[in-house]
């Protein structure tokens, strides 16, 4: 049996994060130009940006380095006790390094910061105290503001590492504009998964243009329903002599249909009167995750997808997507 969370812990957990997003606030308050020029060292490296940071600094660093890998930046982690035992010789001029340290003197980090100096490679830093070893030595040192850490006891780093992720996350987002980082860069980067799914382009994943349900408009009603049957979106598209789409009749229009006591003679009438004019389409190209939102706001679960003539290429249906992992 789940027992209630006592006034104690939400009191408690309300601390912590109040402490967090005031620290946050006074972070973001205290950028200056030395952020901007991070940004600028970072993506000048012609090779990697290295990541390294020792405890729970090196846990940050290594989501960090994985966020600037999947956003377009090369980057790897590496650990400074490895480093020094061998490693040193992954970090090499065209990179830049990116060290975090809450205290700056970490002294597992010597002999990274040793090897930037002595190779020229750019050092950045995130750290707690500007005027700490590791703050001097740097090209350059993002500062972060005097915060109460969350444990009660001052000792387990929570907001210190909140905001060195937070800073990271920054660095990331700002490289990812600057290098004008697109979804389509995105899907390179990450093929995997929902985001791979929704990232997926619609001329991926329709069906072609032999199974597009179509008919002409002056085609009757006891016709299209055949063909609206025998394509199994629970629609029929109607187009022109040109093969352009002017309408479409689904499901929901003939039971609208028949609610307004209009079913008369409705298998001998034309398609072209029960059809519904300007249909919801979608572009080949168009991104799956787009497709979705657009189901979603109709609501529909199939679309036409069309070239820049309308002319139907294919189609897309709900389920399709839920196949992909998209909805």
């Amino acid at each position: 049996m789940d027992q209630a969370l006592s006034p104690s812990s939400l009191e408690s957990a309300r601390r912590v994060l109040n402490l967090e997003a005031q620290a946050l606030a006074a972070m973001a308050a205290g950028l200056d130009d030395g952020f901007d020029r991070a940004v600028l060292v970072l993506a000048g490296a012609t090779g990697r940006v290295v990541v390294s940071g020792m405890g729970k600094s090196g846990h940050v660093g290594r989501k960090i380095a994985a966020t600037m890998a999947s956003t377009g930046t090369p980057a790897q982690f590496v650990h400074p006790g490895e480093a020094s035992h061998g490693d040193l010789g992954m970090i090499v001029p065209g990179d830049a390094v990116l060290a975090i340290s809450n205290s700056g003197e970490t002294a597992e980090l010597g002999d990274l910061v040793a090897h930037t100096r002595r190779f020229g490679i750019p050092l950045v830093v995130i750290v707690g105290r500007g005027g700490s070893t590791l703050g001097r030595d740097a090209d350059i040192a993002l500062v972060l503001p005097p915060a109460e850490e969350g444990c009660p006891n001052g000792l387990a780093p929570t907001t210190s590492t909140t905001m060195q992720m937070a800073m990271g996350d920054a660095l990331a987002v700002a490289l990812l504009e600057r290098r004008g980082f697109g979804p389509e860069d995105f899907r390179v980067f990450h093929p995997g998964g929902k985001l791979g799914a929704r990232l997926q382009r619609v001329g991926d994943v329709m069906h072609g243009a032999d199974q597009v349900p179509l008919a002409p408009p002056d085609l009757p009603m006891a016709e299209g329903l055949v063909t609206m049957t025998a394509r199994h979106f629970g629609c029929l598209g109607i187009a022109d002599a040109t093969g352009r789409l002017i309408g479409v009749i689904t499901d929901g229009d003939l039971r609208r249909t028949l609610r307004a006591g209009l079913g008369d003679g409705l298998l001998k009438r034309p398609v072209s009167e029960v059809m519904t004019t300007h249909p919801r389409t979608i572009r080949p190209d168009a991104l799956a995750a787009e497709a979705l939102r657009i189901m979603n706001e109709g609501p529909i679960t199939a679309l036409f997808v069309v070239d820049d003539d309308r002319r139907p290429v294919g189609m897309l249906h709900i389920h399709d997507l839920l196949r992909l992992g998209v909805a």
